[in-house]
């Protein structure tokens, strides 16, 4: 009985430490992914900014200025690519929407975003675009991939429509949660025009008619939770101006905003402790399960070694036998 145990217990021993690299490294590459019906928003204030006030064409000194960003799961999308493209495909509808302190709009950016429910690298797809623009990204955008690694990565800036290195700037500790910082610079690039524009009656196309161009700069921080990929804030220092042409009266540029954009103190706290709830799911298929099955496994193949060498050792000895005594002869 001691050696069948043993030998039941040594395959167990080799299941759960075949089971160990399985969950890791095959298992989870193919269960982790971002769900295609995700609902995100967040919403972001740059106090004591600078705005253009498009009826005297000057800049002014404002209280606030809102933007709050959405991401809505198209799941019909995704399934529709996915049957050419052969993967699990994520498609978000996004907007970003810009008010001024008085609530009415400044501006507002539509973008579609297709990207690998897995790895999240961007899936070239029809649809993809940004302000009614089709583009082709390379690079990630709003998320990083399933554990982050410390280095740079490409990050697609849809302001400009272009991809630059995003770079990992070190390792900090955000009210409890490990995150890594990354930070990126986007220099004075002429950019389009909103096709939703403040003032009614001005279109992009008759703003292009004057010969005065839209420019951005910004240096976009993010701090990400490597685990998930999640960032877990972010901020801008942003800043565009208008440039030349007969719209500004013979002046070289005027801002038309500026501003340091950081998330609202209670979408921060929302985003801390839907992240912390995330990383545990990660960390299950990651570490807990693959580490806790190899330590399963060591303690079973003890065992099983433990009842093998018992069961082979030798009984205790049997008994001297006692001679009966020979009858003397007379």
């Amino acid at each position: 009985m001691r050696r069948k145990a043993g030998l039941i217990l040594l395959a167990l021993a080799v299941f759960f430490a075949a089971l160990s690299p399985l969950l890791r490294w095959y298992a989870f590459p193919r269960l982790a992914k971002v769900p295609p019906n995700t609902y995100q928003a967040m919403v972001l204030e740059a106090k004591d900014a600078t705005l253009l006030d498009y009826g005297t064409m000057t800049a002014k000194k404002v209280p606030k200025v809102t933007i709050v960003q959405t991401l809505k799961g198209n799941v019909q999308a995704s399934e529709k690519i996915e049957r050419t493209a052969g993967r699990d495909v994520v498609v978000w509808d996004g907007l970003s929407y810009v008010q001024g302190p008085d609530g009415k709009m400044v501006s507002e950016i539509p973008e579609r975003y297709i990207f690998d429910a897995h790895s999240q690298e961007p899936v070239h797809a029809t649809g993809e675009m940004v302000d009614g623009d089709p583009v082709s990204r390379d690079g990630i955008e709003f998320k990083w991939p399933f554990l982050t690694q410390k280095r740079d990565y490409e990050y697609f800036d849809a302001q400009a429509r272009t991809t630059s290195p995003i770079h990992y700037k070190g390792t900090q500790d955000f009210r409890g949660v490990k995150v890594y910082y990354f930070e990126q610079t986007v220099p004075w690039t002429k950019v389009p025009f909103p096709e939703a524009m403040p003032v009614q009656g001005i279109t992009p196309e008759s703003v292009a008619r004057t010969g005065t161009t839209r420019w951005y700069t910004t240096v976009r921080r993010f701090w990400v939770e490597p685990v998930t990929g999640a960032p877990v804030y972010g901020e801008e220092i942003h800043k565009e101006e208008l440039r030349g042409g007969t719209l500004l009266g013979g002046r070289d540029k005027v801002t038309a905003f500026a501003g340091h954009v950081k998330m609202r103190e209670d979408y921060i706290e929302h985003t801390v402790n839907l992240v912390k709830s995330q990383r545990q799911l990660v960390l299950l298929m990651t570490s807990y399960l693959p580490w806790g099955f190899l330590i399963l496994a060591v303690l079973l193949l003890s065992l099983a070694l433990y009842l093998e060498a018992h069961g082979r050792r030798p009984g205790d000895p049997a008994p001297a036998r006692v001679s009966e005594p020979e009858p003397v002869s007379a």
